[in-house]
Order: C-alpha cells, then sequence, then structure tokens
C-alpha cells in the first residue's frame, strides 16, 4: 500500500464511507494524507451540495471540505429557517428537518385550537402547542429528487407532551403513515409521555431493568412508541421508504387520530424529520 499514489488511496478510501475514511488515517500513516484530501470529501459530499449551502439563511466558512462535511453533520437552515438540512456523519447520505411552519396540521391557523410560539429548547423561530382539539392531523410532504438515492429513510415526528396541561392524548392511539406512490408504510403509535420514556429506558438499561410504571390502556397493543432523545424532546416514527432515486416522487408521512370523539390537548409540535435508517 505504501506504493501506492495518494489518488489511488483516495479511489480505494472513496469507496467506503467518512467513518471508514477517518479510522483508516488512525490506523495507518499511508492513509493520511488521502484522509485529509479535499478531493475525498468532495465525493463525500453531496453532489448539490454547493446549492443546498447557497441558501443557508447564514453565511458558512470552511477552510476544507473536510470541516465543511462535518460542519453539515448539525443542521444547516436553509428555506428562510423554516427547514433544516444536514448529512448522517456515517454515510454522508442526506437528512431533512421540516419545522412545524412547514406542516400540514389541521386547524393549526386557529389560536382557539393551536398556540404558535417560540421555545429556548428549538433552533426553529416557532413550534406549536395543541391547546384543544377532537380531530388530530399533522402531515408533511418531501420530493424524493433532494433526497440521498438507493436509501432507505425513516420519518419521524419531533414532539413533547406538555406535562401539566396535556390531557386525551393517549385515549386513543394514533394512525401514522408514510406514502410514496403505491406504496404505503402504516402503523399505530400512543403518545402517552410515560410509555416514551419507558420505551427509552429499555433501549438504554434493557427491559429487564426497568420497573413498571403507569400503563396506558392501549399500550400493550400498540407497535410504536416514541423514543426521548438527547435533546428532550420525542421522536415518533411515523414509518419508512426506499428511495431509488430514479424517479421523482412525492413522500406523504402523517399523524392522526380523527376517530375518537373526545378532546384532547398538550401536543407540542416542533418539526418532522426524515433520516437514513
Amino acid at each position: 500500500m505504501e506504493g501506492l499514489p495518494v489518488d489511488c488511496i483516495i479511489d480505494i478510501l472513496s469507496h467506503g464511507t467518512p467513518r471508514d475514511a477517518c479510522r483508516s488515517a488512525m490506523v495507518a500513516s499511508v492513509f493520511r494524507a488521502a484522509a485529509e484530501s479535499d478531493v475525498l470529501w468532495d465525493r463525500f459530499l453531496p453532489p448539490d451540495h454547493e446549492e443546498i449551502i447557497s441558501e443557508s439563511v447564514s453565511p458558512l466558512k470552511y477552510k476544507s471540505k473536510k470541516e465543511l462535511f462535518f460542519k453539515i453533520s448539525s443542521p444547516l437552515f436553509i428555506d428562510h429557517g423554516l427547514k433544516a438540512f444536514f448529512i448522517d456523519k456515517a454515510t454522508g447520505k442526506k437528512c431533512y428537518k421540516l419545522s412545524a411552519s412547514k406542516l400540514y396540521i389541521a386547524w393549526s391557523a386557529n389560536p382557539l385550537f393551536w398556540c404558535w410560539k417560540p421555545v429556548i429548547e428549538s433552533r426553529f423561530a416557532e413550534v406549536v402547542e395543541l391547546r384543544m382539539t377532537s380531530w388530530l392531523e399533522i402531515e408533511g410532504k418531501i420530493d424524493t429528487r433532494i433526497l440521498s438515492p438507493n436509501t432507505m429513510y425513516r420519518a419521524y415526528l419531533i414532539v413533547k407532551v406538555a406535562h401539566h396541561r396535556a390531557y386525551g392524548l393517549d385515549v386513543v392511539p394514533c394512525e401514522v403513515l408514510v406514502e410514496v406512490g403505491e406504496f404505503c408504510s402504516r402503523g399505530m403509535v400512543t403518545l402517552s409521555h410515560n410509555a416514551c420514556v419507558k420505551r427509552s429506558l429499555e433501549r438504554v438499561c434493557g427491559k429487564n431493568k426497568v420497573e413498571e410504571g403507569s400503563r396506558s390502556k392501549f399500550e400493550d397493543n400498540v407497535a410504536r412508541v416514541g423514543l426521548e432523545r438527547k435533546d428532550g424532546w420525542l421522536e415518533i416514527e411515523l414509518g419508512e421508504f426506499y428511495n431509488q432515486g430514479m424517479c421523482e416522487k412525492e413522500v406523504k408521512m402523517s399523524l392522526r387520530e380523527i376517530n375518537g370523539v373526545h378532546l384532547k390537548g398538550g401536543l407540542v409540535v416542533e418539526s418532522l424529520e426524515i433520516r437514513p435508517t
């Protein structure tokens, strides 16, 4: 390997992942120069990264393509701050966040039912909190053209449950869907905060180590429960889809509970996140 030109080593590393390139540089000195090369990191970046960066709400400064790669592995706000773009650090695949303002939320323009407000826990200008409704319907859309091709994606609704103001959210489970053309991923989810926290603890500590807490009426029969994130928000999996990238299609992602006749409130919606599995 030591006799190979740097261009050949770059070509070899480019067929792996960004994580592989960083590990190779730590293991063998022969890879270090190649692993710092702009040529290599340009191949890991999305082909349209310059166009996306040009839409950023604030200037992005960087000295190398490697530095740029790691900078945009954190959200870059675009579309007047209503969307965020970032890349998966391990693979370089494209990810997006759609703010609550970019989603269709039934009755969200009516202050009797929903309240728009800024919160310090979100970098988006506004989130929206459910005050009262019997018809909960949230939908986001994204074009497959702007996603990475040949990639399996999952969609997540990023929310919080306002504990002291929440009511009626776990009486009936919500339906979640992801639709792309004729493909449809469908499931059910509970919005019980206790169930979400319990599932998060099970993931970290193991199911047998988590004490039995309060359970919602439907918890045992619901396939999906939200997980608590490190940033304090809950993420609810809406479903997954495969993006072939061969033709342009619209992805519809939704959560709804429109069958119950009871009132519910206290759900805070921040964004909808699309990222590789």
